[in-house]
């Protein structure tokens, strides 16, 4: 098993331990998975990242004392548009250049975005499931809002740490 495999297979154990055992409030889901999927070698086709999210939603959910499928169903649509978002955010020259994402390389600026982005299209299909209509509405857009900026904030951080940085900026 490579490096970047044994890291996601550590974080993804990490988020299993982190919503099994730290709930922290009832308005915050710390969610890193997306950032994972995000950092997926450039290399994988949409259909392959969409795959590895639902492996990885379904795992998650066996692990998790949860709804079996939810986080499946979030993650999967987060694969499809990965590679929308990276052209959007990053530009389409990686693709043409063969490269890989790195933080240092591309800038924290142009990873938050991106972050977030990957972090809102999962959040929303999460949580408005997970409520399932039996809460307000505030109470889901408040539990949106600082959950997208507390998981915003460490999932870049997990993009540093799973991401390697590969070769010097690009000339």
């Amino acid at each position: 098993m490579r490096l970047g495999g044994l890291k996601y297979f550590l974080l993804f154990l990490a988020q299993a331990v982190l919503w099994n055992y730290f709930n922290f409030s009832q308005f915050i889901v710390i969610a890193i998975l997306p950032a994972m999927i995000l950092c997926l070698p450039i290399s994988r086709s949409t259909v392959e990242a969409m795959l590895i999210a639902f492996v990885t939603g379904v795992a998650t959910d066996f692990l998790v004392t949860g709804q079996l499928g939810l986080t499946a169903f979030a993650l999967v649509p987060v694969a499809l548009i990965r590679r929308g978002v990276i052209s959007l955010v990053f530009g389409s020259e990686l693709f043409a250049r063969g490269e890989e994402l790195s933080v240092r390389r591309l800038g924290w600026l142009k990873f938050v975005p991106a972050v977030l982005l990957m972090t809102g299209a999962f959040l929303l299909p999460y949580i408005w499931l997970d409520d399932a209509g039996t809460r307000p509405f505030w109470f889901g857009a408040a539990k949106f809002g600082l959950s997208l900026l507390l998981s915003g904030f460490v999932s870049v951080f997990i993009c540093d740490i799973l991401l390697e940085d590969t070769a010097a900026r690009w000339r």
